[in-house]
């Protein structure tokens, strides 16, 4: 069913808050998916594009997984059809080994579908600029290869072991490094989207300017807006970097995503946030989720209205930290 390559590709930052029918039914129709009740999924996915909202490339594709799944090839290539000629459709790979579709291959539409879907794969793959994606490809694989072996060596030898202050040596160099490559391809080529330099390329581009000073985020930052703004960023991907560079300023952060640790308790906390109470609301806005299951995974049980009371004790102990 669902590509997590495309998904990632995917730059309009299309908001699911935009229109909570719309998110609603879409939600509703994934989890008669999963519950196998397909002919209701795909009914449900026909009764959200009726909302009139902006649909989403990857709902179409699986409400066609759903109404193949469910016999009704007829319901499938619409979908199909509507992925493949409105909105480009291009991972040939994917849909061509997908089970979900089996059903549909001895439709005559099935080889024509695929042709086009072929099509676009390679007028999409003549725009890559190949070898800058290649460089890309290697600086991400660069920055995430130490920052995925920390939990294991703070697990091993503890947050305030030698052996993890070396690494965080390590992965301070590799980002001096990585950084310097990234700055001389925004400043040559600018913020490339996706369809230059593929959707790991184009990650690449944020995951460095995130894990740089202070300095560099501000000057790629507007940079980065007009990026989302052009469809060659993504919108969530921004927000993440707002709330760097606005805390690192002395502000709140706006989304949330900037998590911090009590030295003395060890218990995790969300960093000094602007509004609490409406922060869903901003967050869907750029396509993230709530923030009550963004922060579960550092165990934080969230409650907009006691965070409010407990942010200036927060914003305290910030304070003294930085001294």
């Amino acid at each position: 069913m669902k590509n997590l390559l495309l998904l990632l590709a995917l730059t309009s930052a299309l908001s699911y808050g935009q229109n909570k029918k719309y998110s609603e039914l879409i939600k509703k129709a994934d989890s008669l998916y999963n519950a196998k009740e397909y002919k209701q999924s795909g009914l449900t996915y026909s009764a959200a594009f009726k909302t009139k909202a902006r649909t989403n490339i990857n709902d179409h594709y699986n409400a066609a997984c759903s109404w193949a799944l469910a016999n009704v090839a007829d319901s499938s290539f619409v979908n199909l059809y509507h992925a493949v000629n409105k909105d480009d459709y291009t991972d040939y790979e994917h849909i061509s080994t997908d089970s979900d579709l089996n059903s549909l291959h001895n439709d005559k539409r099935w080889t024509e579908l695929l042709a086009l879907v072929k099509t676009n794969q390679e007028k999409e793959e003549a725009k890559l600029n190949k070898p800058l994606m290649a460089e890309l490809e290697i600086i991400i694989k660069d920055d995430q290869k130490l920052r995925k072996q920390m939990p294991e060596v703070e697990k091993q030898f503890g947050k305030k072991s030698p052996e993890v202050e070396a690494l965080w040596k390590q992965i301070e160099e590799t980002d001096v490094a990585n950084l310097a490559k990234i700055t001389n391809i925004l400043d040559k080529y600018g913020w490339v989207g996706p369809d230059v330099v593929g959707a790991i390329g184009n990650q690449a581009l944020f995951l460095v300017i995130q894990h740089s000073d202070i300095k560099t985020q501000e000057k790629y930052l507007p940079m980065m807006r007009d990026a989302v703004k052009k469809g060659n960023a993504r919108a969530e991907s921004r927000a993440l970097l707002e709330d760097r560079v606005a805390l690192r300023q002395g502000k709140r952060q706006i989304y949330g995503s900037q998590i911090g640790d009590n030295p003395e308790t060890g218990n995790s906390y969300v960093l000094p946030l602007e509004d609490a109470e409406n922060v869903d609301k901003r967050r869907a806005s750029v396509g993230l989720g709530p923030l009550a299951a963004y922060v579960s995974r550092w165990k934080i049980i969230w409650d907009a209205k006691q965070y409010a009371k407990d942010l200036p004790a927060i914003e305290a102990m910030e304070k003294t930290r930085k001294k």
